[in-house]
């Protein structure tokens, strides 16, 4: 575990991202900022307490270096993904109805939220850095699942965003909900992939053995990633904003396809069944 000196400093450095987060989107009126700056500043801590020498050394094992690389590749390909989607204009439909929700105590309410914001990435960069101070002297099993974990839900999350991004490029489709490749297993396939790059961090970090307790702190990372993605801030305002703009046919969508976990969509003959189970 780093020492808690080095968490008190993520934890202001966070703070004060966010505070400049703030600051952005305020003066640009794009909210989708924020994500990005997140991303980034947790990537970028995580990294730095990934690097931190453990006991007080000077000496940087090879989990220290792998850790650190999977949090920057993370960090970069989901930032600059938000980057890149701001870039083209339009304000995140999440904080656009927290704009209207809240009215005239946006400003003010919307620096406290981003300030939660930080507390959160603090929570995540905890994970990141239990991974990488595993105390073991050689790479085990668990990192290279860790690792595996890691390169396979960048992979799908990056899949599923191309793909929405080539479905709403399309004229055709204005109106339209998609429903192609990932997105017909699940109505959130970026997020669940999002996810599970968190419980790269927990494979490497738990030590079956008992050998390494602090091991365990790095659920942390997958369970808030889970609670924050379906039941806050993730799939609820998003669906919100769907229904209000996609009406029935995200509901037809909603009835035939899993929330998260991807799964075969319901058959046309089960979507009215009231026993039917939908997750």
């Amino acid at each position: 575990m780093p020492p808690l000196s080095a968490l008190a400093v993520a934890a202001i450095t966070l703070s004060l991202v966010m505070t400049g987060a703030w600051l952005v989107a305020i003066r640009t009126g794009q909210s989708g900022w924020i994500d990005a700056i997140w991303s980034l500043a947790v990537g970028g801590a995580g990294v730095a307490l990934a690097l931190l020498p453990s006991d007080g050394g000077s000496q940087l094992a090879t989990r220290h270096h792998v850790v650190a690389l999977l949090a920057a590749f993370w960090s970069l390909r989901l930032g600059l993904h938000i980057v890149s989607r701001t870039m083209k204009g339009g304000d995140d439909p999440r904080y656009a109805q927290l704009r209207q929700d809240w009215g005239e105590n946006f400003r003010r309410r919307l620096f406290w939220f981003l300030q939660i914001q930080a507390a959160c990435a603090l929570l995540l960069v905890l994970a990141i850095a239990t991974a990488a101070h595993n105390p073991a002297s050689e790479l085990r099993l668990g990192d290279w699942l860790g690792i595996i974990i890691m390169l396979v839900a960048i992979a799908g999350e990056t899949l599923a965003d191309r793909q929405l991004a080539r479905f709403r490029a399309d004229p055709q489709n204005k109106g339209r909900v998609c429903d192609a490749g990932l997105w017909r297993y699940s109505r959130h396939p970026n997020y669940f992939f999002e996810w599970l790059a968190w419980l790269a961090y927990a494979a490497i970090a738990i030590d079956p053995t008992g050998a390494y307790p602090w091991g365990w702190i790095a659920l942390c990372g997958p369970l808030f990633m889970y609670w924050l993605l379906v039941h806050v801030s993730g799939i609820p305002p998003l669906e919100a904003h769907m229904l209000r703009s996609r009406s029935d046919a995200f509901r037809t969508y909603q009835q035939r396809v899993n929330a998260f976990w991807p799964g075969p969509p319901a058959q046309p003959s089960s979507i009215h069944n009231p026993g039917n189970p939908k997750s």
